[in-house]
């Protein structure tokens, strides 16, 4: 499911009434565990987040820390733990036992898991039903490696002699779930894991196995189509890691070194509990811990990327922009835990203190950075961190550059016969059902006209009107009793034409394309006050241009630094976005920049001005 990188379209925290009802649903969905194992995974005290996929998928997960169970559809009804959650609490879900480490290597590239690769025990194959959610774990590691669903009950397993599909697998170690998941990666935790999973071959057991073992080994192989012979030899697991661990040590101290390779003869998962937890303590800022980051962070931003040339700047451009960048990998920085608890009364602070200069805009009531005093003590005193950007950047440009090619907006005009100018396009055997440019409509005319010969021989730049292009240019459109004309001039047949005809508009953007009858619907921005004197900014009519209103919500959230919600527009076909602040001009300019939006297609209002 995860194996193709898939962007997500919003990330949000879940209120409250949504974590008790996520655990309620945890709870029905996975019966082996107790309140101490999903408390485990999704403390009390610490803000869940969802990430919602453009294929349906629900990430959920701690705030700064990694994704612990997704939802293939969004329903609740279809939830399993990720590899991570099942590290701290691998019991929770069932699991099956590889025969060895050949078989991982296809579970790790993706395959569905097959019967002849299970391990039997002696007590027979285990009870269990058709989709349910189970695990795959290696001999000789307690950690699971993927998480599946079950094809078929063991009834009916053993009916089909073991044979075929037992778990299609949703999700597998090293995927691309957590890479497109903000905040997922967590530092150490896993250092064994990375040692043991580098490479699939190195998880098989040290335990030899048995000619049969050897050859539903081989039968498995072979229905993933790689053969036998290129698998190789059984690899002890402890002197393989063993060897890993002292190669990918060097760089750390020998004590840390001996350690590790002492620990790793004996791998439990005690230990990547233990690494989690401390990496976890180590991303829960305290206030003060806030404090110190919004600090430097801020300092760092003063030194690399504000310039004065940018200033007088917003509060919300300065944070999401050039705060919020120069923050350290792994770390989450919010505001309402600072001392703060606002952005404007944070740099309010920071202007008492003379390093900045902030005024308030009269307009759209938000806090302005005015100028930055770069011989201030704490500027001066500030070292900024050097850090390796040049290739971040450059992947960020070439996906900005991808996802603005995405956007590029294309419209043109195209036109439909009508009951006016049918006999024209009959007489030519033209398509009446076809849409037409204005080049390829005029065309028509004029074979009609070429046809008939109604080319003027004393003047070639006049057209004589027959009855039938008299009608199909005239009929209905002059007064009663007025004379039709009988002649017309070639530069104004073409327009006269096509006016004639039904308009449509065929709007493309990348591979999606849409053709709307009739004119353009405009995009409309309006702001308002909303209770306690509050700005609110409401955006509709995307659905035009193909602007999908979750994916603006989620820019604009991250662009301004406010709140961002979608909402089904009452009685009519569409969606509302609604951004919390006055940002109407912002959005304008976002809509013309990223998306193409030409600026007669939008309209303003603002309904708090006088």
């Amino acid at each position: 499911m995860f194996k193709k990188a898939v962007e997500a379209k919003a990330h949000q925290r879940l209120s409250g009434a949504d974590r008790k009802k996520l655990k309620r649903t945890l709870r029905d969905r996975f019966p082996r565990a107790s309140d101490a194992d999903i408390d485990a995974l999704l403390p009390p005290r610490t803000e869940i987040t969802v990430a919602k996929f453009q294929n349906r998928a629900h990430v959920y997960g701690v705030e700064g820390g990694f994704p612990v169970f997704f939802d293939v559809d969004g329903r609740g009804t279809e939830i399993y733990p990720t590899v991570f959650a099942l590290w701290k609490v691998p019991e929770l879900i069932p699991s099956f036992m590889l025969k060895g480490g050949e078989v991982s290597r296809f579970v790790i590239g993706g395959a569905d898991l097959m019967f002849p690769g299970i391990s039997v025990a002696a007590e027979g194959l285990p009870s269990f039903s058709a989709g349910e959610p189970w695990a795959v774990k290696v001999p000789g590691n307690p950690a699971p490696i993927a998480v599946g669903s079950t094809t078929m009950s063991s009834t009916e397993a053993l009916k089909a002699g073991l044979r075929g599909k037992a778990l299609r697998i949703m999700h597998y170690y090293r995927d691309l779930l957590w890479e497109s998941v903000e905040g997922h990666y967590v530092p150490n935790a896993g250092f064994l894991e990375d040692a043991v999973f580098e490479d699939p071959s190195f998880l098989s057991s040290n335990q030899p196995s048995d000619s049969s073992e050897g050859a539903a080994g081989g039968s498995d192989a072979q229905q993933s189509g790689i053969n036998s012979e290129d698998i190789g030899e059984s690899v002890d697991v402890n002197d393989v890691v063993s060897e890993r661990l002292a190669a990918s040590t060097q760089n750390f101290s020998e004590n840390a070194a001996e350690e590790i390779t002492t620990d790793v003869s004996d791998l439990k998962l005690t230990e990547n509990v233990a690494a989690t937890e401390s990496n976890t303590e180590h991303y829960s800022l305290s206030t003060e811990g806030v404090d110190s980051h919004l600090d430097r962070c801020l300092l760092q931003a003063l030194h690399t990327t504000v310039k004065d040339k940018d200033l007088p700047m917003p509060g919300s451009t300065l944070w999401s922009n050039h705060v919020l960048a120069c923050r350290p990998s792994g770390i989450t920085l919010d505001i309402k835990k600072s001392s703060h608890k606002k952005l404007s009364k944070w740099l309010q602070a920071k202007s008492s203190t003379g390093l900045i200069v902030v005024k308030e805009d009269k307009y759209k009531k938000e806090a302005m950075l005015i100028s930055v005093d770069r011989g201030h003590p704490d500027y001066l005193s500030f070292k900024p961190e050097k850090r390796p950007v040049e290739k971040v950047d450059q992947a960020g440009d070439s996906a900005a550059s991808e996802c603005r090619s995405q956007k590029v907006l294309e419209v043109v005009e195209v036109y439909k016969s009508s009951v006016h100018v049918n006999p024209i396009f009959a007489s030519v055997g033209a398509d009446t059902g076809k849409l037409y440019s204005v080049s390829e409509a005029c065309d028509i005319v004029f074979m009609y006209i070429e046809k008939e010969n109604l080319v003027k021989q004393t003047n070639k730049a006049i057209v004589v009107l027959d009855a039938t292009l008299c009608d199909a240019l005239f009929k209905g459109a002059i007064k009663k009793g007025s004379t039709y004309p009988t002649e017309i001039h070639k530069k104004d047949l073409g327009s006269t034409f096509i006016s004639r005809m039904q308009a449509h508009h065929i709007v493309t953007r990348g591979s999606e394309s849409a053709v709307r009858k009739g004119a353009l619907k405009t995009v409309q921005i309006v702001t308002e006050r909303r209770q306690g004197n509050k700005k609110v900014t409401k955006v509709s009519g995307l659905e035009t241009f193909l602007v999908d209103a979750e994916g603006l919500a989620s820019e604009l959230q991250k662009k301004f630094a406010c709140s961002t919600t979608v909402a089904e527009l009452p009685g009519k076909k569409g969606h509302e976005v609604l951004i919390q602040g006055g940002v109407i001009d912002d959005v304008a300019r976002h809509l013309v920049e990223q998306y193409g939006i030409p600026k007669r297609y939008i309209e303003f209002l603002d309904k708090t001005r006088k």
